[in-house]
């Protein structure tokens, strides 16, 4: 067994361009559990907007399985490669996985966003979604709560308002308003 990697992780895969939905479906036809996260969107379709269901993580598929018996999952059509670092595959954190499919089963508004890497966190205390961690935004005018997958450095946005999340405070939190970033603290708590 790999150092650190214990058997039936989740792994993200990276797959050919629109092909998430039927690359999932041939790893589940080979008995492995996927996961491809979903929502309502607008594609452009022979000139007309058109609503589909779209991918939350486009090119990605996550996939649970033995990392040690990876060679059904790389040969599996529409695989290009199990995101890594190098020729490492890297698993996916159970606690990603997790949130991410609490967003989805919300039936909450929701939209693939870019990767944030500052501003300050927040938990959920209000809602189905209570409990939940993410990172607040301001949008167009309205906030939004951002939670990420690391290893994809992509991320879900999902609108919820303000008054139902609450600062989480952790001293990397403290030490950055100290230093002069109130305007992001003003704004998160506002």
């Amino acid at each position: 067994m790999d150092a650190g990697v214990s058997s039936n992780q989740w792994f993200a895969l990276l797959v050919r361009t629109r092909w998430e939905n039927s690359t999932a479906s041939l790893l589940e036809d080979r008995d492995l559990e996927t996961f491809l996260p979903t929502y309502e969107g607008r594609r452009l379709s022979r000139g007309h907007i058109r609503q589909a269901t779209l991918p939350l993580f486009p090119g990605y598929v996550f996939c649970r399985f033995d990392v040690r018996n990876r060679l059904p999952v790389l040969v599996t059509p529409g695989v290009i490669s199990i995101v890594g670092s190098g020729k490492v595959p890297l698993p996916v954190d159970d606690s990603e996985i997790a949130a991410i499919r609490t967003v989805v089963q919300s039936g909450l508004p929701t939209e693939p966003w870019p990767h944030l890497q500052v501003g300050e966190r927040v938990r959920i205390e209000d809602h189905a979604l209570q409990g939940l961690e993410g990172i607040l935004v301001n949008f167009r005018g309205t906030q939004r709560i951002v939670i990420s997958v690391s290893l994809l450095r992509r991320s879900v946005a999902l609108e919820l308002d303000r008054s139902r999340v609450v600062p989480v405070r952790s001293p990397q939190t403290v030490n950055a308003s100290l230093l002069g970033s109130r305007s992001l603290a003003c704004e998160a708590t506002g």
